[in-house]
């Protein structure tokens, strides 16, 4: 399998672009890879870059986007932040992967028991630990927490279901926050050039799911 190039860059449509990591994660899963020759692909590359989705998923090292999709080098932009939250420099990113390098397809990838939401549920016990960056990002997480937490539900990390409520929610807020502060990425997507999906990756089967 070759790299992509602008040719071919430019006539993936975003359904098509979903299709394709579709397909990666189901040879991810059943243990099958592409026939790729990497030190090719970087000869390809040399001269630029022509990828086809942008994917923000957490910084989690079971999570690395070009594996669990299977894809190459060139393939995709990929995007890492603890918790899969976008901030405006994520935007930026994604304004410039999309609207200058002519990606297709943004996916928000969250994945089970993910431990930046752990933090979040365990806000109180982290910010004990005296780590003044690390509370500002887990406090990114406390509006939706706050939205989803059932009366006298328990708010932990072993709270399994709240957990997993909302590593879906997060996904669905970081697509809200795309749409809502990018009106670049927004109007991309209102022209049909361009989708935004959410995803959950499973780190027990390799499985991802679309939501």
């Amino acid at each position: 399998m070759k790299a992509h190039t602008y040719e071919t860059q430019s006539t993936i449509t975003p359904e098509k672009a979903l299709e394709f990591l579709k397909e990666g994660n189901q040879r991810f899963v059943n243990n099958l890879k592409a026939n790729r020759d990497l030190l090719e692909q970087v000869n390809a590359t040399r001269e630029g870059q022509w990828p086809f989705a942008v994917v923000l998923s957490c910084i989690d090292s079971r999570t690395s986007a070009e594996l669990i999709f299977d894809q190459g080098l060139g393939d995709v932009f990929s995007i890492r932040i603890a918790g899969n939250f976008v901030n405006q420099d994520i935007l930026g990113s994604m304004e410039f992967g999309c609207n200058v390098a002519g990606s297709k397809l943004i996916v928000v990838l969250g994945h089970t028991k993910c431990g930046a939401l752990k933090g979040g549920l365990d806000a109180a016990q982290i910010e004990g630990l005296g780590m003044d960056n690390l509370n500002h990002l887990i406090n990114h997480f406390n509006p939706i927490i706050n939205d989803i937490i059932e009366e006298n539900e328990e708010r932990s990390s072993k709270n399994s279901s709240l957990l997993e409520r909302l590593n879906q929610q997060n996904v669905r807020s970081a697509i809200e926050d795309i749409r809502k502060q990018s009106s670049t990425l927004k109007n991309l997507e209102a022209e049909g050039k361009i989708k935004i999906v959410g995803a959950n990756y499973d780190v027990e089967t390799g499985a991802v799911s679309w939501l």
